[in-house]
């Protein structure tokens, strides 16, 4: 059964994240307790298609991850015409002025997802955080990675210009079974594994925070009777206190 292959692959998968991984998974749990020690922040930029969400502010996950994102909002009222702009779409520079308008610090760790290492604005945004001392881990497939050519003007893909990589394992484009009848690689790979990387850091994060004699809040339900309740009058106004 395709069933049977799929759980395998994802087997196969996670058992590949665990062995080549973990040494990164322990350096940057330990970054993220430190930084949040240290009275830092830990923000996390739409990780494989919003994998993310899987921590943020919800039950059983830590207090201390927040989003960031931003876009580029341009109001025009012309008639519809063809953007002739050949840069439309890569314009460098811009998540400079986003980071420094953000509640990000130097010093912060800000966590960014490509998973062919070289999407225009990703690499951008981690290359002007880079130069304003904020600490980038990167989510990238290094086996697509390292098969495409950068487009960012540095010349360097994502790997080259971050703190700590991820490797999330997924194959060069993502797919990671071959289904009969099907001319493309079926079931992607990168998400499954980042969101097993994502919590598997925070697990040492946690340890680490409890080792420093420091109990992160961590978040109950709110659709579990007085969960709600005690995220909001015990562990958000900790966090607004402590950060963590």
């Amino acid at each position: 059964m395709l069933l049977d292959r799929y759980q395998k692959r994802v087997d196969d998968l996670l058992k590949e994240v665990r062995e080549t991984q973990k040494d990164n998974i322990i350096k940057a749990g330990k970054l993220i307790a430190d930084t949040i020690a240290n009275g830092g922040g830990v923000f996390l930029s739409g990780i494989c298609h919003s994998i993310e969400n899987d921590l943020i502010y919800r039950g059983g996950g830590p207090i201390f991850y927040k989003h960031f994102s931003w876009k580029l909002d341009v109001e025009q009222n012309g008639r519809d015409r063809e953007n002739t702009y050949e840069d439309a779409n890569n314009m460098e520079g811009l998540a400079k002025y986003a980071l420094k308008r953000s509640k990000i610090r130097p010093g912060d760790v800000l966590m960014v997802s490509s998973v062919s290492g070289r999407t225009a604005a990703v690499v951008d945004l981690a290359y002007e955080a880079q130069k304003l001392g904020i600490h980038v881990i990167a989510f990238i497939s290094m086996k697509y990675a390292t098969q495409v050519d950068p487009v960012h003007s540095s010349g360097k893909k994502l790997y080259e210009m971050v703190d700590i990589v991820m490797d999330n394992c997924a194959p060069a484009a993502e797919g990671m079974m071959e289904v009969e009848g099907i001319e493309a690689p079926y079931a992607a790979a990168s998400g499954i594994a980042s969101d097993y990387i994502l919590w598997s850091m925070t697990s040492v994060a946690v340890e680490e925070l409890l080792n420093k004699g420091l109990t992160p809040g961590i978040l109950k339900s709110a659709n579990f009777p007085g969960g709600n309740d005690y995220n909001k009058k015990i562990i958000e106004p900790h966090y607004d206190e402590f950060g963590w």
